[in-house]
């Protein structure tokens, strides 16, 4: 594309400066051949302003619209753990566990086994804290119950995730 026309363009879309317009509005005026290549390129301006845009149809936006929407639903939502939470947790149930554990053992009447007297031989007096009007044991199978089946829920969300780290290593 020689200056001229590019010149005339701008003139026809009105972005040039408004020195530019009256040198080019001159030069309109003057040369035939700029006047000529000034009304053929308004006949082009005034039939592109005539012309109507195509528009895909409703079917073609719906379609691409659906194809996105199930490309973004095959993949997976990725939350990031916070692993002091997780320790909070296990710190929580160990603690729990080993409390109830020593409380059991506590409260287990060893005399019948047979087993020397050993607590007789210490001379350290040590008495643990009544906790039976506190702990009823109702309360702790259901505790122990809860323990059990988050247990059993962890475990299969850790083997779950071994599994598919596997099928992905695979792909």
């Amino acid at each position: 594309m020689n200056t001229i026309e590019e010149k005339l363009w701008s003139y026809i879309d009105g972005t040039c400066t408004p020195e530019d317009m009256q040198n080019i509005s001159r030069l309109i005026a003057s040369d035939e051949s700029v006047r000529l290549k000034y009304q053929e390129l308004l006949a082009f301006d005034k039939e592109f302003a005539a012309m109507e845009l195509d528009e895909p149809s409703m079917a073609f936006t719906y379609n691409v619209i659906e194809a996105i929407r199930t490309q973004e639903a095959m993949v997976p939502l990725k939350t990031r753990v916070n692993k002091r939470i997780i320790l909070g947790i296990v710190l929580f149930f160990v603690v729990s566990l080993t409390g109830f554990l020593v409380y059991a053992l506590s409260q287990m009447d060893i005399s019948s086994a047979k087993v020397p007297d050993i607590v007789s031989k210490v001379s350290v007096n040590v008495k643990l804290p009544q906790v039976n009007t506190h702990i009823s044991k109702p309360l702790v199978e259901g505790f122990m119950f809860f323990d059990v089946v988050l247990g059993l829920y962890l475990f299969d969300k850790y083997l779950r995730r071994k599994n598919a780290g596997q099928l992905l290593s695979k792909k």
